[in-house]
């Protein structure tokens, strides 16, 4: 029997993790070489490699659905992994590939249309019996409608993007004068990001949690959902710092909640991974918020903590393999917090950083686990998204694991770009995690650049300069092997420079 030839339409660290799953299920990984990332490192993973040629496209390959469906014909694949972001949850895409006997892992096309347009996955979470904030049943017609809805529900409301993700479309009102200009600048943000300018209306929470539920379901109506995950660490509406399970869930909301998304899972029919979002209030009230139809970015804190492998279920699931995990199999063993390490400048809005890394070194430990697409030698270009890496930390509980984790982030180094890796440790000492009240305001509301300042930065910063530039002198010289990122090895370097 012939191997099944799977592609991945994705790149970086989620190609590398879905070849992993693939290699493991006996199939032959192919990947796209994109010319606006020549020499990834995800790259040398596959068992094939298809040249995109896209240097002169409008946009990389990981966006050309038509051409990446024209290739995948080419080249005979048999299944298509969308990974994350880019065209995971289009629903053109996927009708797509299965108008070209393509199969795609994921839910069917019809469902990613549904559970991508808000204002409809809120009707049919209705049905299924979840709560839902206060807010408009469908998209509001204008900023006169929008202000009249707001009036009768109260500020402050925030008007999202009914086809949206990722903070765009987003916007937060404070009082009635702001929402005619706030609403034209969701509307027409949304309209360029995603061809749709519907806005929708809510009741803002100032101060809550997100939290999601992982669910698995297979083609013959089985669904299971492994837990929660809590999201509530973002900065921009973009998630940083993931944890499982959420320490303000008890076992009880665990229970409802959890059976509430399995329920709603299994009332539209839904097959493949996917994860059920709630947002929770200051007083434990909780609330559907949306479906996302995709593996997570954050999903290796569910694996850690669950024993189950969410890749490999969505490949067997997309083959139509039934699940043979019942809820009752699920355990929740330890704790587990993700941390992305993005190329970005805490002290500076997170402004992102593109360029060249001259040494990369992450921590080595068998509580880590690190999915990264990134050595050293690597370059970070502007056509991709910022994170390089995720550190994912597992622990006995969740004080065991916020020490695990912050001895990984002090044991990565990099030189070359700014990392969100500073921030992260800030977060982890805060007591505002520690205590686990924190909320998905917690960026905005309590975080200042000055708690990553420290006074030896600079000194620092220019003993690590020193001693790079001292050992490439040496080496010149013969008198020592080249510099290596893991090991600044000062005391060497000061005995042989008789410092």
């Amino acid at each position: 029997m012939m191997k099944k030839r799977l592609l991945i339409a994705n790149r970086s660290e989620i190609a590398i993790r879905i070849i992993r799953s693939a290699h493991k299920l006996g199939m032959y990984a192919i990947v796209f070489r994109s010319d606006k990332e020549q020499d990834a490192l995800y790259l040398k993973f596959a068992d094939e490699i298809i040249d995109a040629k896209d240097a002169d496209d409008e946009k990389p390959i990981f966006l050309n659905q038509q051409k990446i469906v024209d290739l995948a014909v080419q080249h005979n694949i048999d299944l298509i992994h969308p990974g994350y972001g880019f065209l995971s949850e289009n629903p053109d895409f996927a009708a797509l590939c299965i108008a070209n006997n393509i199969n795609f892992i994921g839910p069917s096309p019809e469902l990613i249309r549904d559970m991508g347009l808000k204002t409809v996955a809120k009707h049919m979470a209705v049905e299924a019996g979840l709560p839902l904030v206060p807010g408009s049943e469908g998209p509001v017609a204008n900023a006169q409608d929008a202000k009249e809805f707001a009036d009768k529900i109260g500020y402050p409301v925030i008007l999202k993007a009914s086809a949206g993700g990722g903070g765009r479309g987003m916007r937060i009102v404070e009082k009635p004068e702001t929402i005619e200009r706030n609403f034209k600048a969701a509307y027409d943000e949304a309209l360029a990001a995603f061809g749709n300018g519907d806005i929708f209306i809510e009741k803002y929470l100032q101060n809550p949690k997100h939290l999601e539920f992982q669910i698995l379901g297979d083609k013959h109506g089985n669904v299971i959902h492994l837990g929660e995950r809590e999201c509530s660490l973002q900065r921009k509406h973009q998630k940083i710092i993931e944890e499982a399970p959420s320490a303000s869930v008890t076992s009880k909301m665990r229970e409802e909640m959890g059976a509430m998304a399995v329920r709603f899972a299994q009332k539209i029919g839904y097959y493949s991974a996917g994860t059920i979002e709630y947002i929770m209030d200051e007083d434990g009230s909780y609330y559907f918020m949306e479906m996302n139809t995709r593996i997570q970015v954050e999903h290796p804190v569910t694996e850690m903590i669950t024993g189950v492998d969410l890749v490999d279920w969505q490949i067997k699931i997309a083959l139509d393999e039934k699940l043979t995990l019942k809820q009752e199999d699920i355990k929740i063993n330890g704790w587990a917090i993700e941390c992305r390490v993005n190329t970005e400048d805490p002290q500076n809005r997170f402004s992102p950083q593109t360029g060249f890394i001259d040494k990369i070194n992450f921590p080595q430990n068998s509580s880590v686990r690190l999915e990264t697409g990134f050595l050293s030698g690597s370059i970070v270009t502007p056509y991709f998204d910022s994170m390089i890496a995720k550190i994912i930390v597992h622990g006995a509980d969740r004080e065991d694991v916020i020490n695990k984790t912050l001895n990984a982030l002090y044991n990565f180094n990099i030189i070359g770009l700014k990392t969100t890796v500073p921030f992260c440790i800030a977060v982890l000492k805060h007591p505002d995690f520690i205590n686990a009240t924190y909320t998905t305001r917690w960026v905005d509301k309590v975080y200042t650049p000055d708690m990553l300042e420290n006074e030896d930065d600079e000194v620092i910063a220019a003993l690590a300069a020193t001693i790079m530039y001292a050992s490439e002198y040496l080496q010149l010289q013969g008198d020592i092997p080249a510099y290596k990122n893991d090991a600044l090895n000062v005391w060497v370097l000061n005995k042989r420079l008789n410092y």
